[in-house]
């Protein structure tokens, strides 16, 4: 993690936040990338429960990664009692990878959310990603469930 820095992400990030989540999701468009961060960076995220954008910054001021995380009322596997910190997105680009950013993202995250009181953390991964889930699993996660997820619209 030579020069690399994490802290909470900046108006300022949105143009480097903008590629990297769509990397992430590209079923997204930039534009509606862009339109969601204004929100979350300007304090005002999309759920009624807090969102942070936590990011990894070299010290040329490249963005190599970032973490969204939240706070939700439950999540599976966790105490239904109490508020679950939740990973909702976790991006590291490709040149920064395994070298501990990931790593370092999700320990500022866990620490965010300990400070809103959490004593869990939860998260996802694609059934297909698989380097993903041995990432969550080498990092601490541990496997709560499996599941198909169906909708149909009305």
């Amino acid at each position: 993690m030579n020069g690399i820095s994490v802290r909470f992400a900046r108006a300022g990030d949105r143009e480097q936040l903008v590629r990297m989540r769509a990397a992430l999701w590209p079923e997204s468009s930039a534009e509606e990338h862009s339109e969601e961060l204004a929100s979350i960076l300007a304090g005002k995220p999309p759920t009624v429960l807090p969102l942070v954008v936590l990011v990894a910054e070299a010290a040329d001021g490249t963005l190599a990664g970032f973490l969204e995380a939240g706070l939700r009322s439950h999540a599976d596997g966790c105490n239904e009692g109490h508020t679950v910190g939740y990973v909702e997105g976790w991006y590291v680009a490709e040149k920064f990878r395994r070298c501990g950013i990931g790593a370092e993202l999700l320990r500022a995250a866990e620490d965010w959310a300990r400070e809103q009181g959490c004593a869990e953390m939860a998260s996802d991964a694609q059934i297909e990603n698989e380097v993903s889930q041995r990432t969550h699993e080498a990092l601490g996660f541990e496997v709560a469930s499996r599941s198909v997820n169906y909708r149909k619209r009305l």
